[in-house]
């Protein structure tokens, strides 16, 4: 008997790419389409864990028969959620409020099973960046980089070079915690 086929419920390179590095490749990829606005008085680690388990339970419905794997990866300074950039003003801002100071970011992961059970996990990383000169702000504007990042930028990018300190898990900051991904696949009885 064959085992039910993985999806990856993301459009995201970088996830895909993490879980290569560990030997898993999903059956197919399809990203989930959900309205990713923080409910009122959400904070941002009910945020990335209700987004994980949304973007399962749509891809699921498309494919009910596979075990359905999500993620959804949040910055945060404070309860202040910072999203995707949506143009060079926006994310120069961003790296203004982060120049100099610690922030989180958190990333949720959600397995859906075929017979319909959702386990979701959540990683916390704690990461303080050196302060920005305002020639290292507008270099990595000019990059272009920070584009669809949450948070407006990639730590395994050209803004690794901006991290004084970093707590926590370093592939979860890339996009998707390898260890609390595997824990779920497993636990979930997925097998490689």
């Amino acid at each position: 008997m064959s085992r039910p086929p993985l999806i990856l419920a993301s459009a995201s390179p970088r996830r895909l790419e993490l879980l290569r590095q560990v030997g898993i490749v999903p059956d197919a990829v399809e990203p989930a389409d959900v309205d990713e606005t923080p409910l009122k008085k959400e904070t941002p680690r009910l945020l990335a864990m209700r987004l994980a388990r949304a973007k399962a339970e749509a891809a699921a419905a498309r494919r009910p028969d596979a075990f359905v794997l999500a993620a959804d990866t949040v910055v945060a300074v404070g309860r202040r959620v910072l999203e995707k950039a949506a143009d060079e003003a926006e994310e120069r801002a961003f790296l203004e409020l982060l120049s100099g100071r610690a922030h989180k970011v958190l990333t949720a992961v959600a397995v859906r099973t075929p017979a319909g059970a959702v386990s979701t996990r959540l990683s916390e990383t704690r990461i303080k960046f050196k302060r920005l000169m305002s020639q290292e702000i507008d270099g990595y504007v000019a990059s272009g980089e920070w584009r669809g990042k949450a948070g407006g930028y990639g730590v395994q990018g050209l803004a690794g070079a901006f991290v004084l300190e970093l707590q926590g898990s370093y592939t979860g900051v890339v996009g998707l915690p390898l260890y609390e991904t595997l824990a779920l696949l497993e636990g979930r009885g997925w097998c490689r």
